[in-house]
């Protein structure tokens, strides 16, 4: 008698048989338990329902203030709950408020993640999937919304506080949110598989050259280079791929610039955020639903040379307006400041002819290759490693015209010789190749001081992959 059979005997279900034990097939197998289902997400989405119903119009009442809203909705909120009469402990109580308010007031599921200081990038592919960029790498995240209606409602409210739309007709837009950090959406039917958000957070108190420098970004000699070209008004170009860290590094330049200056910024969505009193911010717009009214970064370049800069800030040149900063640079604007998407210096040149190209002038590309000569006079490249970290890869002047070719000499060149630690981090820095620039003559015609040591010995030539 089998095992199985001995205990049925035993439990009374059967006698035992006095022939062979019969087979007694296998168990099936219990089903997995279907997954846990959170009573408290069901009663939250019932209770927002009814939350939302009861606010009406209050919710869009441009007349109440962000605090007054806050008070009605808080009240509201806790009328709801009370009403749904669900036993609920303090902790889930103030689990349920905080998610709530979260969802009228602020942006559902990626609240948290906006006050997580070490999130630095939120990518919303759908509902459903939220990753963020958090020490250099990318995870998935466990936040989620309840639909794509969530997750819409989540963006009309990103994209409204700046007075820009988004629906059919207009599919995608830039925006920024109250603390800076810039906004891509994307909703269908561009987005296939439902709307995506992509945020890039802004820290609430700007890096400063220090931080940059204990992150690695920069050596002191660098930060001492860089700060005595925008002291002595040299135009600078910060180069670099998506992500590397231009806007950052832009916002430590402009902060080298002295007080009692008039600074003039130009963006696309207003990023920028500069220490000194005396700045002027402006702010490309988009046409509205009828195709008018659009003022672009070139209009914007154009009216700022009206406007009685010192200094120019383009936060990124991406068109026609490269021709105009230009122009600009070569006409008395110096120390004007940009950035564009390259991923050397020597494709930052190559880049600006092609932004040049597209103003629309007929202009040979010797006239072009030479206004780009004589209007930059420094490109700083930046790259992200393959660890994560932003790294200040070339510091390059931009020396004249060889030829049909603009000339390029390397300050500083990062060194891959040292390798990588044990957790996969690049051990070099930025080195000087022991070459001094030209334009340190400008430093000393204005008495602007650089200790010599910045430009030392180079190292020995090394050649490594980082990117």
């Amino acid at each position: 008698m089998n095992l199985a059979t001995r205990l049925d005997v035993a439990r009374g279900r059967h006698s035992a048989p006095d022939g062979p034990a019969p087979v007694v097939p296998p168990a099936p197998a219990a089903p997995a338990p279907p997954p846990a289902v959170d009573a408290l997400a069901r009663l939250k989405d019932r209770v927002g329902k009814a939350l939302f119903e009861r606010m009406g119009s209050r919710m869009t009442d441009a007349s109440l203030g962000e605090e007054q809203l806050r008070a009605i909705v808080l009240g509201e909120l806790d009328a709801v709950v009370d009403e749904e009469r669900v036993p609920l402990s303090p902790e889930e109580r103030q689990r349920l408020t905080a998610e709530l308010a979260d969802d009228v007031l602020g942006y559902g599921p990626l609240q948290r993640l906006l006050d997580d200081p070490t999130v630095t990038e939120i990518m919303v592919n759908g509902p459903e999937n939220i990753y963020v960029e958090q020490g250099g790498k990318l995870r998935r995240s466990s936040a989620r919304f309840a639909s794509e209606e969530h997750l819409r409602r989540v963006i009309d409210r990103i994209v409204s506080r700046v007075g820009r739309r988004i629906d059919e007709s207009s599919p995608l837009v830039d925006a920024r949110l109250a603390d800076g950090s810039r906004v891509n959406a994307v909703i269908p039917p561009l987005a296939f598989s439902g709307s995506t958000l992509t945020i890039r957070k802004f820290a609430q108190d700007p890096f400063t050259v220090e931080d940059l420098i204990g992150f690695g970004t920069l050596t002191p000699e660098m930060a001492e280079l860089l700060r005595a070209c925008v002291e002595a008004r040299l135009n600078v170009i910060v180069s670099g791929g998506t992500g590397t860290g231009k806007t950052t590094l832009l916002n430590v330049l402009s902060s080298f610039i002295p007080e009692g200056e008039r600074i003039v910024t130009i963006e696309d969505a207003v990023e920028l955020q500069l220490q000194q009193d005396h700045v002027v911010r402006l702010e490309s717009r988009p046409p509205n639903i009828e195709g008018r009214g659009a003022v672009t970064i070139r209009d914007l370049v154009r009216n700022s040379l009206r406007m009685r800069p010192d200094r120019i800030v383009v936060g990124e040149c991406r068109g026609g307006e490269s021709l105009d900063m230009l122009q600009a640079m070569n006409t008395g604007h110096d120390g004007s400041l940009s950035t564009v998407h390259a991923n050397s210096p020597r494709d930052a040149v190559a880049r600006l002819e092609t932004l040049v190209l597209m103003a629309g002038m007929d202009l040979p590309l010797r006239a072009i290759r030479e206004q780009i000569a004589s209007a930059v006079d420094l490109v700083v490249q930046l790259t992200r490693l393959r660890d994560g970290t932003r790294r200040v890869t070339h510091v390059t002047e931009v020396q004249g015209m060889e030829g049909e070719t603009v000339t390029l000499q390397d300050a500083f060149l990062f060194d891959y010789s040292a390798g990588v630690d044990a957790s996969g981090r690049f051990l070099g820095r930025p080195v000087s190749t022991g070459v001094r620039p030209r334009f340190t003559e400008r430093f000393a015609e204005l008495g602007i001081a650089v200790d010599p040591r910045v430009f030392g010995a180079p190292p020995p030539r090394q050649r490594g992959w980082g990117a």
